[in-house]
């Protein structure tokens, strides 16, 4: 009997897992995605048009780009939106609690059901969850409807999005349950080998009697394999929460790290009177960081650098509702160029990223705040031009502030890959909004725009300090095993003030030169680069100095929004482009990141940049005859060989110390330049570029392909097959069988057309294609044409 019952427990538990769990540590949860309704505008009556659609869903980006609207948010538009689906609720389930859990909705939401307001959340960022029940009528077709109030489309320095851009689920429930993210677990360090496991569980009791139960906690290897366990027995009384705390010990556990994430799962059974009434899974494992004022940064008791990138939500034509596997393409994309460290820019961030971060060995810097209490610039004409304007978040901060912090530390404390926990960015910018006299003061340090000097009408300074140690009693309250941080931009003011001695770690924004003063200064602060430049010396900053764990560039991808003058859709320093493409500057960063031989080739008219070097050339190699062309080379390799034709060119190339760079100017001449790359005189490595003819054809490659989403690569070609890179043909995707488009991205951050429909021109002679299929049986045949173009078409089974 006892063998048929842990059989039923593994059932369970296995369905639970497979359900891709809602976060919410309890309860059956169903995903309820499909088949919505909504309507873009407010009061929806009997008339109404309401269009059918998927979650999750980003209305602003189906729009039309125009320069009236507002640079900051892409010259997109924001909005009021309702969303309305109904739910059958058995009859059966009128003894369960019922909740429905939203992972994100941008912005001000309140939730009906059948008719009803259960709640209202404004933070369009943070995960919640509502107790239905008392709204619900079983038996019968419950209606669920969202209104979303993007009103305020201005509200954000970048590209928000609107809507339910997350995922959303109903939660059936025992009125004896775990509680929402009541299942907290994380190495406690006792050794390098931290061998045990700490858990702390909370359980529920919303029934009318006092209720005795069983909790089991059982850990299972990366293999599947029980390593240990745990089983108490509590008394609960009605309408009250208990808590437990447990160690679980492990021998020579298989520590999670960056080139080794192994994960471990604990198995969580709740049992009254033999019958299991709650479980849920929880990924965690092994692991230590330590956080030095000198040593900077260890992990599992190595020191090392953190290479790690600032990034956003979006994904270009996807805009805020991103599925998983675009996040796994981008991730895997930055962890080939030597990424190890992300850090969310400037918000807590979909589940899936951090499961994704935990799977792939990347270490996560999670933020929650870019304002506090007062409103920070946000540019309507482009990014610092002209007059800025004031929405934003702000005006929830004092009533939703502490507990939007607790919900997003509840919600991802589990994640191992997270090392701490940032409560805010460049919130103590000079004069935007909070001033101090210290700004009125000659050679004080500041790398930021003062502004002007001192304003006295202007929020004090001072206040930041005591709202930080406010903010960093709540991250303590409910994760003490990480250091808690924070961008400073102004930190020359911010060190007249109590706000860096509030946190555990500092982040220092564009503020290398302080890096050595401070240090000295202040020689039990940990610091660390949480946002910095791409040049050679940012990196060397933290290299020539062990204090400095690590940096964070600006950016890691591009991103919709803080856009320029017209046309401009977005930020456009990331190593990796909208399309997940990597960019000239992501193989710069390759060449000084990645542990792998790596050698690229790029050039320009010298004209262009004279005697400059950039880590932004493009692999191209059509000019006008003899044409003086600089050639660069981003290489981690000892010495480079280049050759034109297959013949060497002899002169040595020039080596720019300031960018690490090699370089030679070559006079044109049609056909294929290489580079050879060698290690002592062992080639490691070669780069190729050719000369292309007229575009004559379309390729198209499935690059990746999981889950019902697959990424097509589309690009055009000359009648030998060289890709094209001087040409903006536009591609018509056009599919037959069961799947639909989710979009094409070219990656052109200056291109404003119609992003809505099935048409986009290319860009560096390429674009990728979104495909999502639908069902699992039917072949699919994507085709992709142009005028006077060999088309191309992909079948995906």
């Amino acid at each position: 009997m006892r063998y048929l019952q842990q059989i039923f427990v593994a059932i369970v538990l296995l369905a639970i897992q497979t359900s891709l769990q809602a976060q919410v540590s309890f309860g059956k949860p169903e995903k309820i995605n499909k088949q919505w309704q909504f309507y873009l505008g407010d009061r929806p009556d009997e008339k109404t048009q309401w269009e059918s659609l998927d979650l999750p869903h980003d209305w602003s980006v189906k729009q039309s780009l125009s320069p009236s609207l507002a640079s900051c948010q892409g010259f997109l538009p924001g909005g009021i939106g309702w969303y309305r689906k109904s739910v059958f609720i058995p009859q059966d389930k009128q003894d369960e609690l019922i909740y429905l859990y939203f992972e994100g909705v941008y912005n001000r939401s309140e939730v009906f059901v059948n008719g009803q307001s259960v709640g209202s959340r404004p933070n369009g960022y943070i995960s919640f969850l509502y107790d239905i029940t008392p709204f619900v009528q079983y038996g019968q077709e419950n209606e669920i409807a969202v209104r979303v109030d993007h009103s305020q489309s201005a509200d954000s320095r970048w590209y928000t999005g609107s809507g339910i851009y997350r995922d959303v689920w109903l939660v059936y429930a025992n009125r004896v349950h775990l509680a929402q993210w009541g299942v907290f677990v994380y190495p406690k360090e006792e050794s390098l080998q931290a061998k045990f496991l700490h858990a702390e569980i909370a359980i529920v009791n919303e029934s009318l009697l006092d209720n005795n139960i069983v909790v089991s906690n059982k850990l299972f290897s990366p293999e599947g394999k029980p390593v240990a366990e745990n089983t108490q027995q509590l008394s609960i009384a009605a309408g009250q929460t208990k808590r437990l705390a447990i160690e679980l010990a492990v021998e020579n556990p298989q520590l999670w790290d960056l080139e080794h994430p192994n994960l471990y799962t604990l198995q969580t059974i709740v049992e009254q009177n033999g019958k299991i009434i709650d479980a849920t899974t929880t990924k965690t494992g092994f692991r230590s960081f330590v956080f030095d004022p000198d040593q900077g940064f260890l992990l599992n008791g190595k020191n090392l650098k953190m290479k790690g990138i600032c990034l956003h939500h979006d994904a270009g034509v996807l805009g805020a509702a991103v599925p998983r596997e675009v996040w796994k393409r981008r991730l895997q994309t930055l962890k080939e160029i030597g990424v190890n460290a992300i850090r969310t820019s400037h918000n807590p961030q979909a589940p899936d990223l951090y499961d994704l971060c935990d799977e792939l060995g990347i270490l996560v810097l999670n933020e929650a705040y870019d304002e506090w209490e007062f409103p920070k610039n946000k540019w309507i004409k482009a990014w610092n031009v002209g007059t800025p304007g004031h929405q934003g978040s702000y005006d929830i901060f004092e009533k939703w502030g502490e507990q939007d912090l607790a919900d997003m530390v509840r919600r991802d404390r589990n994640h191992v890959s997270i090392f701490a926990w940032s409560i805010g960015n460049e919130v103590d910018y000079p004069n935007d909004p909070y001033s101090h006299p210290i700004l009125d003061s000659a050679n004080s340090g500041f790398t930021q725009k003062l502004n002007g000097g001192y304003k006295k009408e202007a929020p004090d300074a001072n206040r930041l300090g005591s709202i930080a140690k406010r903010l960093v009693a709540v991250v303590k309250q409910y994760d003490s095993s990480r250091p808690v941080t924070a961008g400073l931009a102004g930190v020359a003011m911010s060190n007249e003030t109590e706000y860096p001695f509030a946190l555990d770690i500092c982040g220092y924004n564009y503020t290398e030169s302080r890096y050595l003063s401070d240090h000295k200064k202040y020689p039990e602060r940990v610091i660390f680069g949480s946002e910095t430049r791409h040049d050679l010396e940012a990196w060397k900053a933290v290299t020539d100095n062990d204090h400095i764990f690590g940096q964070f560039l600006w950016t890691g991808i591009d991103y919709l929004g803080e856009s320029g003058k017209w046309p401009s859709r977005g930020f456009y320093s990331g190593l990796v482009d909208f399309a997940g493409f990597i960019k000239p500057r992501g193989y710069y960063r390759k060449a000084l990141w990645s542990d792998e031989p790596t050698v690229y080739l790029g050039t320009y008219p010298n004209r262009f940049l004279k005697s400059k070097v950039s880590m932004d050339a493009y692999s191209i190699w059509n000019y006008k005859e003899k044409e003086l062309i600089r050639v660069v080379c981003y290489t981690n390799a000892e010495k480079v060989r280049l050759f034109l034709n297959n013949k060497p060119i002899h002169k040595a190339p020039k080596f720019d110390k300031n960018t690490g760079i090699y370089y030679w100017d070559v006079p044109y001449q049609a056909g294929k330049l290489e580079v050879r790359s060698f290690n002592g005189e062992k080639e490691v490595g070669n780069y190729n570029i050719q000369t292309s003819g007229e575009a004559f054809a379309i390729t198209a490659t499935v690059s990746n392909y999981e889950n019902n989403l697959a990424h097509i690569v589309v690009q055009v070609t000359d009648e030998n097959g060289v890709p094209v890179m001087l040409t903006d043909n536009e591609i018509t995707c056009e599919i037959e069988g069961p799947a639909h488009l989710l979009g094409l991205e070219a990656g052109n951050n200056s291109d404003m057309g119609d992003y809505t429909d099935n048409v986009q021109g290319v860009f560096h002679g390429r674009l990728l294609a979104y495909i999502q299929t639908v069902g699992t049986s039917g072949e699919i045949t994507v085709k992709f044409t142009s005028p006077s173009l060999k088309a191309a078409d992909v079948k995906l089974k």
